[in-house]
């Protein structure tokens, strides 16, 4: 099997063990419902993933590296608000299913410590490469100290935004993801990363 069949295969598991999970609970899905429902047999499943809230990784990782090649596409003349705010959103349906299921997942983890565990893994893997993203927007050392802070000064604001978000849904409410991102950055960075970054060469405070 080539990777690329590999992981399309990892994200039709994930995306069913989500609706899954949405549907029955964690605690009245078993792993070999999951695999029941991609058409694999429980032996294959446990070869991809360890345990069933594993399953989940790849829907929040997809997420994640969407967020991040966005901010690789942020002009070096704009500000982060306007690139978030103004920029393009892919609404096709796969999607937009994809954000549903990753705010399911992130409500779910509230109550379930073991889908808490696997968001909090791939959010600190997205912490690592902002670190790697600011460093190159700004033409520092990803080690540095300050690159270091203000990366996971941004994947809190994502995380936050992306937990805010999730309770919005379950309570059946709606919040403007982009601003609602926006406000975070502004409140976690004291306005530096939607201001200050606007050129490769600006120093960090």
């Amino acid at each position: 099997m080539t990777e690329q069949r590999r992981a399309r295969l990892r994200l039709e598991i994930s995306r069913a063990a989500v609706r899954l999970f949405r549907e029955h609970g964690v605690a009245g899905t078993s792993g070999e419902r999951i695999a029941e429902e991609v058409g694999l047999s429980a032996r294959t499943l446990w070869r991809y993933f360890r345990a069933k809230e594993e399953c989940v990784e790849p829907v929040l990782t997809r997420s994640v590296d969407s967020f991040i090649a966005t901010l690789r596409r942020w002009p070096v003349d704009q500000s982060l608000d306007e690139h978030l705010v103004g920029g393009p959103r892919n609404n096709d349906p796969e999607a937009v299913a994809d954000r549903e299921a990753v705010l399911s997942v992130i409500g779910l983890s509230r109550t379930e410590p073991a889908l808490r565990a696997v968001w909090l893994v791939v959010y600190e893997r997205a912490e690592a490469m902002l670190a790697e993203l600011v460093a190159e927007r700004l033409g520092r050392p990803p080690g540095e100290l300050a690159v270091r802070v203000q990366a996971a000064a941004i994947a809190g604001a994502l995380r936050i935004t992306s937990e805010d978000l999730a309770s919005a849904m379950l309570n059946g409410t709606t919040i403007d993801a982009a601003a609602r991102l926006v406000e975070a950055l502004h409140a976690a960075t004291h306005g530096v990363a939607g201001d200050s970054l606007t050129t490769a060469q600006q120093p960090l405070p």
